[in-house]
């Protein structure tokens, strides 16, 4: 089953072919923007909350940034999903160790061996990204979801 996790990995990886490989955690020479989100021990400062109604998905000091490569399908209405398409490398997260940290966070049915994470408000999505294989691992993309 862990096949399933790997894939998506994979599927990231072939998909940014010329990007250079994740860099370690941020510092205060990162990208402007990102240190006003992590503190010094990583974890986020800012609540995290869903851009399209503004619903809390977290509170601050609730997550750890992380970078890690995954693919999730893109943003769009449902009917828009249904007719298939393509996704989205991420590769900046908000990684949360314990589903009960989430304020306000749904989840899929299972897609093969992953769970996608959506607001549980207005089901914007997918908003993160779960594989079954590792209990303890949520990801929450930081381009899709805003900070306060």
């Amino acid at each position: 089953m862990a096949a399933a996790c790997a894939g998506m990995e994979a599927a990231a990886a072939a998909a940014a072919t010329a990007v250079p490989p994740p860099s370690p955690p941020p510092s205060a020479a990162a990208a402007p923007g990102l240190s006003e989100l992590v503190c010094a021990q990583g974890r986020n400062v800012k609540a995290v909350l869903c851009q399209r109604c503004g619903s809390r998905v977290l509170l601050p000091g609730a997550a750890t940034f992380a970078r890690r490569e995954l693919l999730l399908p893109a943003m769009r209405k449902k009917a828009a999903a249904a007719a298939g398409g393509g996704g989205d490398v991420v590769r900046e997260h908000w990684l949360v160790r314990d589903m009960f940290s989430f304020e306000n966070v749904g989840f899929t049915r299972d897609v093969g061996n992953v769970k996608f994470l959506v607001c549980a408000d207005c089901e914007a999505g997918p908003i993160g990204w779960h594989c079954l294989d590792d209990k303890d691992s949520f990801y929450v993309a930081l381009e899709r979801v805003a900070h306060e």
